[in-house]
């Protein structure tokens, strides 16, 4: 095993890599660079993929909402001091509150039409920016923000359902944080001491994940009274190169917020109506926080899928100019995020620079390798139409 190394802070990674940066402007909230945006598109498409292969349906819910909403949901007790609200200054018997999580608007998507048991489960998948109102002593790079973007999903449900809805979560989780080399454990949290909703039902929740979680075979412990105050849930927890324990995605039972308090119903087979079980899922729990861990974790080396820039070619000398261009938009077309450095200067300083820039691929071309139609890659030499189809497959979102 590799020696336990120092870790880098993220935000010295987000700077040197040139992925983001905080300004005093907007507390809480990345502004998010050209290379950063390209990371984040590059997360976007894998979680939609794996949405897609699911059978999720994505969702888009408005940002801002009456505070009755979450006043219905049991947020507002449970949760108000953590959100940004106010009185519209344009009507002051309207109150608004931005929203700091999707759930309760999900409903009301689920609620525009009448559902039979043949819809469900029913998976709503909602990628939306939500905003918290953490202390601003709190706050700490990406790992804790008041701007966060989620890659939120609700499962409506029959009882019968829930197991192999929770099981499929957790297998989803497992195999996602294993393709970037996380081990990853779980962890049981039950009923708090203040909860909403019947004890009965917490208890059928409760059993209903713990089931699921011994059907996947996974490890996990039990923590008493730390499941959310609607619902007990799952906690996916990493750990990194460091050895630090990280808590990223969740999967939670809901039999008594969603369902109850927005009277969400299906028609049963025998015609009557019925409540779903409602499951609150998310597989990398915020982008921000999985963005700063994986940089820390990887030092800023990337996969080559998620890497701002997946390639670069580098010239010997002038005389390369036009292959070393042929080479890239070759790599172009191939669905690569490529550059072309043709300036003058040392092949060994333009390398230390790409090097610098965590660039997975580094291509050099020389009269060599124009003569023979090659390029070379670290100590290696490939073909032209060789090197196009390795690193273009390399670059592709892997299916996970």
């Amino acid at each position: 095993m590799e020696p336990e190394r120092k870790a880098r802070d993220h935000r010295e990674l987000g700077q040197l890599l040139d992925l983001f940066s905080f300004h005093d402007i907007a507390p809480g909230a990345p502004f998010w660079h050209p290379n950063g945006m390209t990371v984040f598109r590059a997360l976007e498409s894998a979680a939609r993929q794996m949405n897609d292969r699911a059978g999720y349906k994505e969702i888009s819910t408005p940002i801002m909402v009456k505070s009755e909403v979450f006043k219905k949901s049991g947020h507002w007790d449970h949760y108000r001091d953590n959100m940004f609200h106010f009185k519209n200054p344009r009507d002051t018997d309207e109150e608004l509150a931005i929203k700091p999580m999707n759930c309760p608007e999900s409903t009301y998507v689920f609620n525009a039409s009448t559902r039979s048991y043949r819809d469900l489960p029913l998976r709503f998948a909602e990628i939306g920016r939500l905003h918290r109102n953490e202390l601003s002593g709190t706050l700490g790079g990406l790992f804790r923000v008041r701007q966060i973007t989620m890659d939120d999903a609700h499962i409506y449900c029959r009882p019968d359902q829930a197991e192999a809805e929770i099981r499929d979560i957790v297998h989803t989780i497992t195999r996602f944080y294993g393709s970037f080399g996380f081990p990853t454990t779980y962890v049981l949290a039950l009923r708090p001491e203040k909860f909403l909703g019947a004890a009965s039902d917490w208890d059928k929740a409760e059993a209903a994940l713990e089931a699921a979680l011994k059907a996947t075979g996974v490890t996990y412990t039990v923590a008493p009274g730390e499941g959310a105050f609607y619902g007990p849930k799952i906690e996916a927890h990493l750990l990194d190169s460091q050895g630090r324990d990280w808590q990223m995605g969740t999967a939670q039972l809901d039999l008594v917020m969603l369902p109850k308090q927005f009277e969400t119903m299906y028609v049963d087979e025998d015609g009557a109506k019925k409540m779903p079980w409602v499951i609150h899922r998310a597989i990398f729990g915020s982008f921000e926080r999985f963005i700063g861990v994986l940089l820390e974790h990887t030092d800023g080396t990337l996969p080559a899928w998620l890497a701002p820039v997946q390639a670069i070619v580098l010239t010997v000398s002038d005389g390369q100019a036009a292959y070393a261009q042929e080479v890239r938009d070759a790599l172009v077309w191939a669905g690569v995020r490529t550059e072309l450095d043709t300036q003058n200067g040392t092949v060994g300083k333009k390398i230390r620079e790409a090097e610098v820039r965590r660039i997975p691929y580094i291509l050099v071309v020389g009269e060599k390798e124009v003569a023979a139609r090659t390029v070379a890659i670290r100590k290696d030499t490939k073909g032209f139409d060789e090197a196009v189809a390795e690193i273009g497959a390399a670059a592709k979102i892997p299916t996970i």
